[in-house]
């Protein structure tokens, strides 16, 4: 199959390039980054240099395509959400231009419940089209943003902690059930598909942490969600991400992200919490 796969070399699409290269598909993987193309030539696959906000671009690199893989990055010092928030009805313009039937989705395990922003409603106008969203639960990769916190607090910090039960998944499992999905018939009509690696509450995850990194009582804390979002735009966050950040983080906290996912249960993924803590470490350590 011809493949067109957005989001660069990034923690999902770079091993996703692999695995469907490895099973024979023609790949094109879209970058803004014209550096990056001769590392995508490399790994088999044709490099797409320009944005998915250029939606004549876009239609472009989608043309002839089987399956088309969208995500929609975001950008953490945009006050603009609704620049953001219009990649989709640009993927959404591009997929009817070119008729294009099967289209993969990373949304995330909260996207159906936010009202700031809607990324998978709008999929609802490819009528005929077989859309799945894939829902994964909070990144491993996520606490390599946490450093900080955990080195010069002693703790981890959000709006959402201790035994608030979260689906934590590695990239490489989200990249191996989008090559599943990939190789599923297609039905016409939306489906979400959940990814997870490994269930755990949140003070399950700071114990395994903390025993990898030699902070063996570190605790993870829900705080107020107006204190986290002042905290983020301390950081350099935007004042309208942060607001989006606390909006997923706080339908974690309230359980509402675990009652559909609970319903929809993945089988989970390879990649054990544990390990992944291990590498962290060594990460944690060097840096």
């Amino acid at each position: 199959m011809k493949i067109v796969l957005t989001g660069s070399l990034g923690n999902i699409s770079k091993p996703l390039t692999e695995m469907l290269v490895k099973e024979g598909h023609q790949v094109t993987l879209i970058s803004t980054d014209p550096g990056k193309q001769a590392t995508i030539q490399a790994m088999g696959a044709e490099p797409a240099i320009g944005s998915i906000s250029d939606t004549s671009f876009l239609t472009k690199a989608f043309t002839g395509a089987d399956v088309v893989y969208c995500m929609n990055p975001l950008d953490f010092t945009s006050r603009d959400m609704g620049a953001w928030d219009r990649n989709m009805d640009n993927y959404i313009h591009a997929i009817r231009q070119t008729g294009i039937q099967r289209v993969i989705v990373l949304t995330g395990w909260i996207a159906h419940l936010l009202h700031s922003v809607q990324p998978e409603k709008k999929f609802e106008a490819l009528n005929g089209v077989s859309v799945t969203f894939v829902r994964p639960g909070p990144f491993y990769t996520n606490f390599y943003h946490l450093k900080d916190m955990i080195r010069h607090h002693g703790r981890i910090m959000s709006n959402y902690g201790g035994d608030d039960l979260v689906a934590f998944v590695a990239p490489e499992d989200i990249a191996a059930a989008i090559v599943e999905e990939i190789n599923t018939e297609a039905v016409p009509g939306l489906k979400a598909k959940y990814v997870a690696s490994e269930e755990l509450t949140c003070t399950q995850a700071a114990q395994i942490i903390g025993e990898a990194v030699g902070i063996p009582d570190l605790q993870w804390i829900a705080l107020p969600g107006e204190q986290v979002k002042q905290g983020l735009e301390a950081t350099g966050v935007s004042p309208e991400a942060a607001g989006l950040l606390v909006e997923m983080q706080d339908n974690i906290h309230n359980g509402k992200a675990q009652q559909d996912y609970y319903l929809n249960r993945p089988v989970l993924g390879k990649t054990r919490f544990r390990d992944f803590a291990r590498e962290y470490a060594t990460w944690y350590h060097q840096n």
